[in-house]
């Protein structure tokens, strides 16, 4: 297969040697039984059990679709792991403890972080990780990265609900952004749910997608937050039930025994907002979002004031958003990069230079990225909030 072969070719070929396409699976499905949520949608993009996005490919990197902050920079998932060595021994220490990580990418974030647990022997000793991911691709790349630092001694779930009860410090970097979203819109008659329906010029052999609004507008008024029930006609406004009943559950988890969670994404620090923020982004660059389902990977911005709430409904005690720049400042960023930077050669100092602005410049991921702490209640207060916070 060539390199730069689009999605359209990738289809075609596969249509020509007699292969299913996700795209004509969501064709199918239209078909039988009408218009499917934009949250439909994207679960099938991202997760289908043969042809979903994550589950038959790495997309990470530069070879891949996207660059996470692990990826650019050890400094970031050592300063990570610094915070849940932190957040760990002032919970008192409680072993042994569930380390559990949410979409855990190439394993690079854990392997950074487990390494520069190092200087608390006891955490290590104590630390059960758990990954949860879907992706069997992704989990055989996750061993290779942690195989050599962990040995054996990694589980994988499914989901967090497979994760055994007890304390746990838990991670989840650019993991909310992914799961699915339901859009609804403003008309001059009322809230209406985004749906996906086939476009006009769809054909068995190419089929094509467009947006569409519900026919009665039942189900789109409901989803909307009562905040933003007077944006005016036009307004896109984006819910994730699937974000508010993972934060819950990770509430619960918190409320049951000690520990701690570090939610890191891009998005609103104070939601509920409007804006149309579903993206697709395929080899660095955007990509038309219905365009060849599977093929690219689909995100949204994430509402943190709504993953904070529904964390507090659970159970736990919520910190933040605080942004990402600002965080890693507090951490001590400048100072690990100066550190690194006087053992390196020049051309590795500038690398670091390079990957340390990435990070927290506002006009690169400084900004637009933010972290919400989560907690057993009474473990932290806001005279002495988790580390950063």
């Amino acid at each position: 297969m060539a390199e730069d072969e689009s999605p359209e070719a990738r289809n075609a070929g596969a249509e020509k040697a007699g292969e299913e396409t996700l795209a004509r699976l969501l064709a199918r499905r239209i078909l039988m039984d009408g218009p499917i949520s934009v949250g439909a949608f994207m679960a099938e993009a991202l997760g289908h059990p043969r042809l979903g996005y994550y589950i038959r490919q790495d997309p990470f990197g530069s070879g891949g679709d996207f660059t996470t902050a692990p990826e650019i920079s050890q400094m970031f998932g050592e300063l990570v792991g610094l915070w849940c060595v932190d957040s760990w021994a002032r919970l008192g220490g409680p072993g042994p403890f569930h380390l559990v990580e949410l979409g855990p990418g190439r394993g690079t974030l854990m392997a950074d972080a487990v390494r520069a647990a190092a200087v608390l022997p006891l955490f290590r000793d104590n630390a059960i990780v758990h990954l949860v991911e879907t992706s069997p691709a992704l989990r055989e790349r996750q061993h290779r990265t942690l195989q050599p630092i962990l040995g054996d001694a990694i589980q994988w779930h499914d989901r967090l609900e497979d994760v055994p009860d007890g304390p746990t410090i838990l991670i989840a970097n650019e993991f909310f952004d992914a799961l699915p979203i339901r859009q609804v819109q403003k008309t001059n008659h009322g809230w209406f749910e985004r749906l996906v329906d086939l476009a006009p010029d769809s054909t068995e052999s190419d089929p094509r997608f467009r947006f569409v609004l519900e026919a009665f507008g039942s189900s789109g008024s409901r989803l909307v937050p009562d905040p933003l029930r007077d944006a005016p006609d036009g307004s896109v406004v984006e819910v994730s039930p699937a974000s508010q009943a993972v934060a819950r559950l990770i509430g619960a988890r918190l409320a049951a025994a000690p520990g701690a969670a570090l939610v890191i994404d891009y998005g609103y620090a104070q939601g509920p907002a409007v804006g149309d923020t579903l993206q697709a982004l395929r080899r660095h660059a955007f990509a038309p979002v219905l365009e060849a389902p599977g093929e690219a990977d689909l995100t949204a911005h994430v509402d943190f004031a709504a993953i904070a709430a529904a964390a507090r409904q659970g159970g736990a005690r919520s910190f933040g958003p605080v942004e990402q720049g600002e965080w890693l400042t507090r951490l001590g960023i400048h100072q690990r990069a100066s550190s690194l930077a006087g053992k390196a050669t020049p051309a590795q100092a500038k690398d670091i230079q390079s990957a340390l602005e990435r990070l927290i410049d506002p006009a690169q991921m400084g900004r637009l990225f933010k972290l919400v702490a989560l907690a057993t209640p009474g473990a932290f207060t806001d005279a002495s909030p988790p580390a950063g916070f």
